[in-house]
């Protein structure tokens, strides 16, 4: 796609959901990637590094907080964080 925006890896178990994110920012020109869980996410950012990601907090395997502290100790990639928890501490 020449007008891409850059690929942006979503990180969410819910398929719904992925599937949602995926049709919204796919409008918006991005190349979108969904993965399951934490473990995959790592994996798929080793092998082929996403200009964003979309990352959900509550994730089957590693959180999303571990998640993105593996993250952190390998890459600068911009990290949104998803997530349904509302209380305080939370966010």
């Amino acid at each position: 796609m020449a007008d891409s925006r850059g690929t942006l890896l979503i990180v969410e178990d819910e398929p719904d959901l992925s599937r949602l994110l995926a049709a919204q920012f796919g409008r918006e020109g991005y190349r979108t990637v969904a993965v399951p869980d934490g473990v995959a996410a790592l994996e798929k950012i080793k092998a082929d590094p996403p200009d964003a990601v979309l990352l959900d907090l509550m994730l089957p395997k590693m959180d999303g907080l571990e998640t993105l502290r593996r993250i952190r100790t390998n890459s600068r990639v911009p990290v949104i964080i998803l997530t349904a928890k509302a209380e305080e501490t939370d966010r």
